[in-house]
């Protein structure tokens, strides 16, 4: 199939089509046909449908279906369609077996030495020296005279071996079961994208799987198409094709010009009817995934033929780079690279959480190796010293093998430190929490995307709300109105309207509105009717019900293919309008919306008797205040709808829009309300108790804007806060030059609560502003909520983005990290909830793990140092860590959030990982237990009145002294893990402790696994069985935790200056531009880090790379590079990321990032520019990158500040 995407390859002459066409299933077209058609673009396209076809509605016929009823629906037809043309549906890429992920385990550093050492110590435990029986060795086997134990040498190493495995097989299955959530998640996410297609006349909601060659689908603005097309007829429609050409500018798309409607890409504009042609793996998306090689029956086919596949992500595969120039797109390789990376997008920066737990992890892991190598020194010193200095032996060539049998067991020793230091625990624990939340957070009607974003959440500071259908409960009703003069305070009856004001009425709202939006019959008896479409013009149509009279006739006089021109709603214009053509050969132009913007372009109004009277400026600013601002101030929006009247003799030109838009007659003025959800205020009440402040960004007027803000609590009476408009903004946080300057913001940002008729630009600029601010004590997080296609960059520049699940348009929710399924904003305050006890529940891990981890450490090394061998073996340390690692990060990260969360202050970023509070505990509890352990270390066997262990020889067997020892130091660490629950010092930590049953049963079990291994591990776990009155002295020890941490929380936190927080996030200087730039395509953070040797040889081919990419671009003559667009991250936003070029209204808007365009005209005036047209286009893809900053070659040929990847390269090339 790879090969049919080569379009010379199907044009058959024209016969043998004729001969084909029995083949496909009584169909008029083959499957090749249509890929080959659906290859062309614009004139060759029309011209390859007139010559085959006829027309679309010839196609049409061949395909047999109907351009206005649709398919029939019936299973049997379109499960042969299916059959033919394929289902629309994109073989994901195969998931790693448990095998690749139990050898992505192994790869772990310090596992591989564990593993190392222990296969030694096998090997050398078989061997049986000659000389053992000779003095010459000295002491060194003084143990072994008991045949039996030195026969036993080899259990320890298989013990290590064992647990080694244990350790890979924990890690690989939580790696297996992450996956399966998160593809879970997906196709939870796909089955929910559902599309409009018309099928026996009826518009139906079909999920996209079900879509099928032949049927005939709706497309309009905020749709992502999902499907290849032909479209038979289209309103105003533009469509962004960036994802599959590079071209940002928005294609013109219709029915007589260019009718290919490609998948993958975005209706930025419009509306209109296509024929599907091609769907799954035929169509334009689904040949560039089979050629990344996403379906995996292409890489079974490639492996087959033994072709060079890609082996490691890393190696550019060169085929699939070749294959991909003519798309345009950037390199295959990078894609299969970045297809690794599971999640979709690529977030911003690292999460705030992820980036001080690897700040954290490095150095623990540093201090550990540290700590290690000495021990291990020390070891061989002390050895070496007391053999051959103090006893004055030789090194003899028979005695070599036990020397080295003793090296070898030091070694193992100081991995063991090395092993427990580094808290591995770590990233397991985030991605427990993490899985664990978004489970449950489906439940709360948030369905996560981006795993990170659950936890950024819980650190938002800020929230910038949408206010329809977010705040409101997106039911829009009519219930005022200014028809003929009067001014109605509910609908008016129809009889008191004059029939040609009420005519016209329900003509203008009822064609010039989406024939796609109508008022359906209730489901069930006493229940609202239902609104499909758009919302505002829903509560137009029902208006016109209200007055009783009914749209459906007069749509079905004029169908929506007889519209003559539409101009459609888009962010910039405001308004909507409609022309049809007259019978007597005119035209009447209906236009409907915001009324301070429709009003100026009204010359007439109708007056009472339905006649036309002068509507001059004056007459216009009365109006605003006795009409508009009051209705404005009920918080009601609204709307004006007016009409305009062309003889038949002078038609306008119909791209002049602002001509034909102009000279207008008001009709009404209506009020529309859009009550405020019940829930609306508890919640901000409870966000503004949590410290986070809600703003609230509006397309509406001002009035209306303050009105719903005081009702839903956003603005309290008597505070000190500002309302602006999105001009007065925009006028105040700019200077001479119209360039946005960052003081400014940070005067107008901290007291604004209201932002009104905002374009998107203003809502992006908000949010950048928010989150690049340094004023106030900490820096801010930033939430956003959007549903439009409009709201797309804020919500991608945002730290967390909400789209709504039911009224959110696919743009939105592709460029967002949580969808919110109700579209409620109470589910945002569960977020916050969740967020913060992602947070915590890291936090409870982290004091247990580094109790852990210092005690551990510092009793292997001083035991080591003391007495020649830690008082822990290597197989009990594994054990520790795997209780401490992977049990307790399991019961501590599945806490149930409670709403006391919800009444502290949020984190903010530079907040460190540890607080004080926390760092006291992990340091009073390591005493505690230190202070245990070297009592029983050194006066242990008096008190119990037992052998001592210490000083014993190789291979002796384990005693009952250190036993005593491991047991005490798990019970203490048991009961330690009760005391972890809580992390802000309070004192009752068993308080709803039975809410969690994962943590009692892991507590549990830990104790009945330790029981066991006491009483029978034996020889492996070098234990030897206790006797009941040991059991309950360690234990007696044990629950002596309890009431140190009573003592513990005693302690004021205030008094102790001296304690240090550790684990702050890298500060904004700290993080070097590669690492922003290459963070987005690294392995999962934490473990990242603790991988620095294959990061800096990747970092390396990142270099490199980038640098071949940038001599390149400047060798193809820079604008070449430029064109180029950046690669995306994975196919999915390959496809799926619109562009968010502002660039369509940028007449008065100044761009998003005025500084970088800036340095990018001129960095581009400098070589004669080829082409006006290439130049302007290098300076688009500039703007779409400051919006994005993102890395690619692109970025950093245009912008070379200190700083941008391209500094960095020019300073390593």
């Amino acid at each position: 199939m790879g090969d049919m995407a080569n379009s010379s390859i199907e044009f058959h002459p024209k016969p043998q089509q004729q001969r084909e066409a029995p083949h496909a299933g009584g169909f008029g077209c083959t499957l090749a046909e249509l890929r080959s058609l659906m290859e062309l673009r614009g004139a060759e396209a029309l011209q390859k449908v007139q010559e085959a076809y006829g027309d679309v509605s010839g196609l049409c016929r061949r395909l047999k279906t109907s351009p206005t009823e649709g398919l029939a629906n019936n299973a049997n037809d379109l499960e042969k369609r299916r059959q033919i043309y394929g289902q629309n549906f994109i073989p994901p890429k195969q998931p790693k077996t448990f095998l690749q992920l139990v050898w992505e385990a192994l790869q772990d550093v310090t596992l591989i030495i564990l593993e190392v050492a222990a296969i030694v110590s096998l090997g050398l435990s078989f061997y049986a020296p000659p000389g053992e029986e000779s003095e010459a060795c000295g002491n060194v086997s003084a143990g072994a005279e008991d045949e039996g134990e030195a026969e036993a040498g080899w259990i320890e190493g298989a013990a290590i071996l064992l647990s080694v495995t244990c350790v890979v097989l924990v890690t690989a299955f939580n790696d297996w079961s992450k996956e399966r959530q998160f593809r879970g998640l997906q196709s939870r996410i796909e089955q929910e994208q559902r599309f409009s297609v018309i099928r026996d006349g009826q518009l139906l909601q079909v999920p996209v799987a079900a879509l099928v060659v032949g049927d005939i689908a709706q497309v309009k603005y905020g749709d992502l198409l999902p499907a290849d097309g032909v479209l038979i007829q289209g309103n105003d429609l533009k469509i962004d094709e960036s994802s599959l050409t590079g071209e940002s500018d928005h294609v013109r798309k219709s029915a007589d010009k260019d009718p290919m409607l490609l998948s993958g890409t975005h209706v930025m504009e419009g509306s209109g009817r296509m024929v599907v042609t091609a769907v799954g793996v035929n169509s334009q998306t689904g040949i560039i995934f089979t050629l990344l090689g996403a379906g995996g029956e292409e890489e079974e086919k490639k492996d087959k033929k033994g072709k060079e596949t890609v082996t490691s992500p890393k190696k550019q595969d060169g085929a699939v780079a070749m294959e991909m120039q003519p798309l345009k797109s950037a390199e295959g390789g990078e894609m299969e690279e970045r297809e690794k990376k599971k999640a979709s997008v690529p977030k911003k920066e690292k999460s705030v959480l992820q980036g001080k737990l690897t700040k954290l992890a490095v150095q623990i892991g540093k201090a550990g190796l540290v700590m290690s190598a000495i021990t291990v020194i020390i070891l061989v010193l002390y050895f070496v010293i007391e053999t051959f200095v103090v006893d004055g032996r030789v090194w003899l060539a028979e005695c070599t093998p036990v020397y080295v049998q003793y090296f070898v067991k030091f070694f193992i020793i100081g991995v063991t430190v090395l092993v427990v230091a580094v808290p591995e625990g770590l990233p397991l624990a985030v991605t427990i929490s993490l899985a664990y939340s978004v489970k449950k957070m489906m439940r709360d009607n948030n369905l996560v995307r981006h795993l990170d974003a659950c936890e950024t959440m819980g650190n938002a500071t800020a929230i910038c709300s949408d206010k329809t259908g977010t705040l409101t409960t997106n039911r829009m009703t009519v219930v005022q109105s200014y028809l003929g003069d009067t001014h109605y305070k509910e609908v008016p009856a129809p009889s008191t309207l004059t029939p040609k004001i009420l005519d016209l009425l329900v003509h203008a709202i009822s064609i010039n509105s989406a024939y796609t939006t109508k008022i359906l019959p209730p489901e069930k008896e006493g229940a609202l009717p239902r609104q499909v479409g758009n919302k505002t013009e829903c509560a137009l149509l029902g208006f016109v019900l209200d007055l009783k009279r009914d749209f459906q006739p007069v749509r079905e006089q004029i169908p929506e293919d007889k519209l003559y021109k539409v101009y459609t709603f888009n962010s910039v214009r405001k308004s909507m309008s409609t022309v049809i053509r007259m019978p007597d050969g005119g035209f009447r132009l209906f236009s409907k919306g915001a009324s301070e913007i429709l009003l100026k372009k009204c010359s007439n109004i109708l007056n009472s008797h339905g006649e036309l009277r002068g509507f001059r400026p004056r007459d216009r600013d009365d109006m605003v205040k006795k009409i508009i601002e009051p209705m404005a101030c009920d918080g009601l929006r609204t709307i004006c709808i007016a009409y305009r009247d062309f003889a038949a003799a002078q038609e306008p030109d119909w791209d002049n829009e602002n001509e034909v838009v102009g000279d207008l007659t008001c009709i009404a003025v209506v009020g529309i309300e859009d009550p405020v959800r019940p829930e609306v205020p508890e919640a901000i009440r409870k966000c503004q108790r949590a410290g986070i402040t809600v703003r609230m960004v509006t397309g509406d007027n001002i009035n209306t804007a303050r009105a719903i803000a005081a009702k839903c609590g956003i603005i309290q009476p008597g505070e000190d806060f500002l309302c602006l408009e999105g001009k007065e903004f925009n006028r105040r946080i700019r200077n001479e030059k119209g360039e946005i300057e960052q003081e400014r913001l940070d005067k107008v940002w901290p007291k604004l609560r209201v932002l009104a008729r905002s374009s998107p630009t203003d809502k992006h600029t908000l949010v950048k502003g928010i989150i690049d601010s340094n004023t106030g004590e900490q820096r801010q997080v930033v939430a956003v909520t959007g549903d439009g296609t409009n709201d797309g960059p804020a919500l991608k520049k945002a730290d967390v983005g909400f789209a709504m699940g039911i009224a959110g348009t696919d743009v939105a929710k592709e460029a967002s990290d949580i969808i919110l399924t109700d579209d409620n904003f109470t589910s945002i305050v569960k977020a916050v909830m969740w967020g913060r006890n992602v947070y915590d529940s890291i936090s409870k891990f982290l004091q247990f793990q580094l109790t852990v981890n210092v005690v551990a450490v510092i009793v292997a090394f001083t035991g080591a140092c003391i007495t020649q061998d830690s008082p822990l073996k290597a197989v009990q340390m594994l054990w520790v860590n795997l209780i401490m690692d992977t049990f307790a990060s399991l019961a501590l990260a599945t806490e149930p959030p409670t709403e006391a969360l919800l009444l502290r202050k949020p984190y903010g970023r530079d907040k460190p990982l540890i607080s004080r509070t926390m760092m006291k505990n992990i340091l009073g509890h390591a005493v505690y237990q230190l202070t245990i352990i070297f009592t029983l270390l050194f006066v242990g066997e008096l008190f119990f009145d037992i052998d001592s262990g210490r000083n014993a020889p190789l291979h002796s067997p384990p005693s009952e002294h250190y036993t005593i020892i491991f047991n005490t130091f798990v019970m203490m660490q048991l009961f330690n893990e009760i005391n972890a629950r809580k992390i802000h010092g309070e004192r009752n930590v068993f308080h709803g402790i039975f809410s969690n049953p994962i943590f009692c049963t892991i507590v549990l079990g830990t104790f009945a696994i330790q029981i066991v291994i006491v009483q029978f591990g034996g020889k492996p776990f070098s234990c030897s069985p206790l006797s009941t009155e040991q059991w309950l002295w360690c234990l007696f020890v044990g629950v002596g935790e309890l009431v140190w941490g009573q003592v513990i929380a005693t302690i004021p936190t205030s008094q102790l200056k001296c304690l240090k927080e550790a684990g702050h996030g890298p500060g904004k200087d700290e993080m070097t531009d590669e690492e922003l730039a290459e963070g987005e395509e690294e392995i999962d953070h934490a473990e990242r880090e603790l991988r620095r040797g294959q990061i800096l040889w990747f970092r390396g081919l990142n270099r490199i790379q980038t640098q071949i990419r940038v001599v390149k671009a400047f060798r193809s003559s820079l604008y070449e590079g430029l064109e180029k667009p950046e690669s995306k991250t994975s196919i999915h936003n390959f496809m799926a990321t619109p562009e968010f070029l502002i660039n369509d209204y940028t007449h008065n808007i100044p761009l998003i990032d005025d500084t970088d365009v800036d340095e990018n005209e001129e960095r581009l005036r400098a070589p004669p520019p080829p082409s006006p047209n290439q130049n302007n286009n290098a300076i688009d893809s500039g703007i779409y990158l400051s919006t994005h900053g993102t890395k690619s070659a692109t970025s950093s040929v245009l912008s070379s500040r200190p700083g941008s990847p391209l500094h960095s390269v020019e300073t390593s090339l």
